[in-house]
């Protein structure tokens, strides 16, 4: 079995979240959402837990980041191509997400860079496989 990535992150709203992010094109298992928390699905392997606050606090003892202040991660995925990149940070933005880094261009990598409603930091990006060595 292939080692799967849950990402947790606080959220204000749970319907306003969900909202944002299937506007994006993510899906959502029902099996692991109620009034507290959602499980995005953003690939075979990868999903992000998305937790209203109150019920996020029940995981740490630690004080929670206020992602519109601070930076606590950087959510990087890899898109199939520029044209990708472009239609998902397209759908992000038009979604009430903010462009916060102007897009980097280096040729064989491109990087498109929002911040979802709830401040979380999100990068998109494609790398031409030909250069990965």
């Amino acid at each position: 079995m292939a080692t799967k990535i849950f990402i947790n992150l606080p959220i204000q709203s749970l319907d306003r979240a969900v909202g944002f992010f299937t506007k994006l094109g993510y899906t959502f298992n029902p099996q692991f959402t109620d009034a507290n928390a959602t499980c995005m699905v953003i690939s075979e392997d990868i999903y992000a837990m998305l937790l209203v606050k109150d019920f996020f606090k029940t995981f740490t003892k630690k004080e929670i980041a206020d992602a519109t202040k601070v930076t606590e991660a950087i959510i990087a995925l890899t898109e199939e191509s520029r044209a990708a990149v472009d239609a998902r940070m397209e759908k992000a933005l038009a979604a009430g997400g903010v462009e916060y880094k102007e897009k980097m261009d280096q040729g064989f990598m491109y990087q498109r860079s929002f911040q979802d409603l709830d401040g979380h930091q999100w990068e998109l990006f494609w790398m031409d496989p030909a250069a990965i060595k």
